[in-house]
């Protein structure tokens, strides 16, 4: 029974704690703050005392983690009739208290350049003993959307399908996007789809008119950016032609290689035939004559003949010639030297008989006149 009594009577000092300080925060602006981000905002924490708290005045602002297992960040403090402002290293000189002397009943702070990391539910605690009072606030910090980028996709030709399409990079979400047209008839084609989330417009079938100058405009609760966009549809072209014309190409290209490579098969069949042609050994062509051989049998067929056209009456100067222009027949040549007849005697003259009984041979000589000429 006796830590029961305890706990009794602690509720009960609390509850009478309460009732006899004067303590209060006084602050009735909303809890919910939006901002965008390089702006400055004032958290107001404003306060009464009342004289029975008697003592020192202690104030706390905190950044409450969203984790539970972490711990709270402590932002700014004021003790000791002291203010200490950067406490926090991240928002080291960006948070101020709004009184230079908070004793009169100003807790308020001002935040400057803020961040998107700056967003969180921070926490006024104002304590004079036997007093505590605390208010809580939520800061969220958005981003203003960046300007956007505005493009076609696709061919942007008559009857296809065009798609427009804008976006911004940066941006604290729920984004927003609206299209519009700022020529013409200022309204978008009957066709066009728009998808305010996505950010885009789909033209279907897509005709001329639809040609002119759009603009795109990204906004959320902070901000808004826009961007201007000209589309030019154009006529689709003779797929039939383009499609002719390739193959006439094609077709040329093949027929160009073909050439180029029958010629060169050509080429190369005839060099390999040359070839063939210089190293081949024919069997069946006799051997050339000697040289003496040939000689001879043109001497004496030569001197035969001239036999036949010779009369009676220059044979017989014939048969006195030495005869000089004689080609040894085989049998000469084989005879030994002591065999060979010898030469008739320079001064002595040989009948026609007696040179054909010494193996002479007749050779006819032509009759020249005086004058040299051959009669």
């Amino acid at each position: 029974m006796e830590p029961s009594g305890a706990r009794v009577r602690f509720v009960l000092l609390s509850l009478f704690t309460g009732l006899v300080s004067g303590l209060e925060i006084t602050s009735t602006g909303p809890t919910s703050i939006e901002k965008a981000s390089g702006q400055s905002v004032k958290l107001d924490c404003q306060f009464s005392l009342a004289s029975e708290d008697s003592g020192p005045l202690d104030i706390e602002w905190s950044l409450l983690s969203s984790d539970n297992q972490k711990e709270d960040k402590a932002v700014i403090l004021y003790s000791g009739d002291r203010a200490y402002e950067d406490y926090y290293a991240p928002m080291k000189g960006r948070v101020h208290f709004n009184s230079a002397d908070p004793k009169n009943g100003d807790a308020s702070i001002n935040l400057t350049g803020l961040k998107s990391s700056d967003s969180g539910t921070y926490h006024c605690k104002v304590k004079k003993a036997p007093g505590i009072r605390s208010r809580k606030l939520l800061l969220i910090v958005m981003v203003k959307p960046s300007k956007p980028r505005c493009y076609a996709e696709g061919p942007t030709q008559e009857g296809k399908d065009i798609v427009l399409k804008c976006i911004s990079s940066e941006g604290t979400s729920p984004l927003q996007y609206t299209w519009e047209k700022t020529s013409d008839t200022k309204l978008l084609p009957a066709s066009a789809v728009l998808d305010p989330v996505g950010g885009t417009v789909n033209v279907r079938n897509a005709s001329a008119s639809a040609s002119g100058s759009y603009r795109c405009t990204a906004s959320n609760r902070v901000g808004t950016e826009e961007c201007i966009l000209y589309l030019n549809v154009t006529p689709s072209p003779n797929t039939a032609g383009i499609i002719a014309g390739a193959i006439i190409a094609v077709l040329l290209i093949l027929i160009i290689i073909a050439i180029i490579l029958f010629c060169c098969c050509r080429a190369r069949h005839r060099k390999k035939y040359e070839k063939e042609i210089c190293n081949e050994i024919r069997e069946d062509v006799p051997p050339p004559k000697s040289r003496v051989s040939t000689a001879r049998s043109f001497t004496v067929g030569s001197q035969r003949s001239s036999l036949g056209s010779m009369s009676p009456s220059n044979l017989h100067e014939y048969a006195l010639k030495p005869q000089y222009d004689k080609i040894p027949s085989s049998e000469e040549y084989e005879r030994p030297p002591s065999h060979v007849p010898l030469p008739p005697p320079s001064g002595a003259k040989m009948a026609g008989p007696n040179l054909s009984r010494m193996g002479a041979i007749p050779v006819m000589i032509p009759a020249q006149n005086r004058d040299g000429s051959i009669v």
